[in-house]
C-alpha cells in the first residue's frame, strides 16, 4: 500500500464479488478527497469461467483457483469476501491472522458461533473490517436516523420491519446450498432478517430480546445438475428437503423500551424487494421502502397538512450529493456498495473503524441466535451483548 494505492484481492467472483470490484473502481470519482486509487491485484474462483471473468471483465491482474493465494499475496493489502455462507469463517479467520484488513458480506457466518470466531479473530489481530449492511447507506435512512436521534419523533415508540421477496418462490428451482442448514445455516434469518435487525439497531438503538416463529412453505426442491449452481440452474428431477426457513416473524424490545415486530419471506409471490423499516415515536413517525429507495415518507408534529410528506432525498442527505445533483435524480443500489468501500477504505487508512464491523456483523446475529432459541422453545429469549466497536451506536462517519 502506497500513498495513493491500496491492493485489493477478492475472494469468490459472483454477483457481490463483481458488484465489490465496480465499487472499488468508482472510488476515484466519488470520493475523490480520500486521495485512494483501489489496485485489482488478484481474484480467486475455483470455476475457470468466473477466473476469466475476473480478468478480462473486472480487471484483475490475476486470478487464481485457491482463495490462500489471495491472503498470501504481498501485494494484498484489503480482501473483499464474497464466498457462499459456508467458506465465511475459515477465509476471514484467516483474513485477521494474516493481517489483512477485510471487506465481508452478510450473514458474517452460518451461525452465531461462526461469526463469535470470527469477532474474536478480529480482536485478537486488530484489523480493520466492514461487512456488508449496505442499506444502511441509503440517504433515507440517513435522514431517518438524524430524526430520530435529534429526538424529532419524540419517544420512540414502535418499530416495523419487512424484508419480503419472491427469489426463492418457484418451487421447481433447484435445491441449492442455500437451503442446506449445513452450508447456508438459517433462511432469512440470516440472509434478509440480518440486514433489517442491523437498521433496526442503526436507526433506533440496541435490540435487547425476541421471540420468534417461522415457517418452510416449499418443503422439497429439485437437486441441482452439474456445473456453476445459482438460482436459475438446471435441476434434476430427484428432489432434496429444504432444511432452512422459507419465512420468519420477530416481536422484539429494544433496550430503551421500543417495542417492534418484523417478518421476512423469500417465497412470497408480488414483492420483489420489499426492504422496508417504519419508525414511530409520540411526535411523528418515518416510513421507507427499499424499492423507493430515494423516498422517505415523514410525519412530524406540526406539520401545516396532516399527515405523511413524501420526502425525496437530496444534498445533504448522506452521500446523495456524491452521485446526483438535486432531489429526483436517482441513486442505486451499486451507489450504496460505493459508499461502503468508501467507509471501508477510509477506515484502513486512518486506522479508525468507520464502517459496519464484525462487532455489527456479531450483533445482528446474535438477535437472530436468539430468534433461533425461541424457535425450539417459543419463549422470550434475551440478546447476548457484543463487546467491541459497534459502529450502529456511533456518529455517522465524516469522508
Amino acid at each position: 500500500m502506497t500513498a495513493d494505492t491500496i491492493g485489493v484481492g477478492l475472494v469468490s467472483v459472483g454477483w457481490m464479488g463483481r458488484l465489490h470490484s465496480r465499487a472499488y473502481r468508482a472510488l476515484p470519482d466519488h470520493f475523490p478527497e480520500l486521495g485512494v486509487q483501489p489496485r485489482l491485484v488478484v481474484a480467486a474462483d475455483p470455476v475457470e469461467a468466473a477466473r476469466d471473468q475476473a480478468l478480462e471483465r473486472l480487471g484483475y491482474e490475476r486470478a487464481v483457483a485457491d482463495w490462500r493465494e489471495v491472503l498470501a499475496d504481498p501485494e494484498v493489502d484489503v480482501v473483499s469476501i464474497c464466498s457462499p455462507n459456508f467458506l465465511h469463517r475459515e477465509v476471514a479467520v484467516a483474513a485477521a491472522e494474516a493481517d489483512k484488513p477485510f471487506w465481508i458480506e452478510k450473514p458474517m457466518g452460518r451461525y452465531a458461533s461462526d461469526s463469535r470466531q470470527i469477532h474474536e479473530a478480529v480482536q485478537r489481530a486488530g484489523v480493520i473490517t466492514s461487512v456488508g449492511f449496505n442499506y444502511r447507506h441509503a440517504p433515507a435512512i440517513q435522514r431517518a436516523r438524524e430524526l430520530v436521534r435529534s429526538g424529532r419523533l419524540g419517544r420512540i415508540t414502535n418499530v416495523r420491519g419487512a424484508l419480503l421477496a419472491d427469489y426463492s418462490s418457484d418451487p421447481a428451482a433447484p435445491l441449492t446450498w442455500r437451503f442446506e442448514r449445513d452450508r447456508a445455516g438459517s433462511g432469512v434469518l440470516g440472509d434478509l432478517l440480518s440486514h433489517g435487525l442491523d437498521l433496526a439497531q442503526y436507526v433506533v438503538g440496541r435490540i435487547a430480546s425476541v421471540t420468534a416463529l417461522a415457517e418452510t412453505f416449499i418443503e422439497t426442491r429439485p437437486r441441482p445438475g452439474r456445473g456453476i449452481v445459482d438460482r436459475t440452474a438446471a435441476a434434476t428431477g430427484e428432489h432434496g428437503p429444504v432444511e432452512n426457513e422459507d419465512y420468519a416473524a420477530l416481536l422484539f424490545r429494544f433496550e430503551d423500551g421500543a417495542v417492534g415486530t418484523m417478518d421476512s419471506s423469500r417465497v412470497m409471490r408480488g414483492p420483489h424487494a420489499e426492504y422496508a423499516l417504519e419508525v414511530y415515536g409520540t411526535k411523528g413517525s418515518v416510513r421507507w421502502d427499499f424499492q423507493r429507495l430515494n423516498e422517505l415518507d415523514v410525519f412530524l408534529d406540526g406539520q401545516e397538512v396532516a399527515g405523511y410528506t413524501t420526502h425525496l432525498v437530496a444534498p445533504g442527505d448522506g452521500e446523495f450529493a456524491r452521485f446526483q445533483p438535486g432531489a429526483g435524480t436517482a441513486m442505486g443500489y451499486d451507489d450504496l456498495k460505493t459508499i461502503e468501500a468508501a467507509q471501508f477504505l477510509a477506515s484502513v487508512r486512518r486506522g479508525e473503524q468507520l464502517a459496519p464491523s464484525v462487532a455489527d456483523g456479531l450483533a445482528a446475529a446474535s438477535i437472530v441466535e436468539a430468534a433461533e432459541a425461541s424457535l425450539a422453545d417459543g419463549r422470550w429469549h434475551d440478546v447476548a451483548r457484543v463487546d467491541g466497536p459497534l459502529t450502529y451506536r456511533a456518529a455517522t462517519p465524516v469522508l
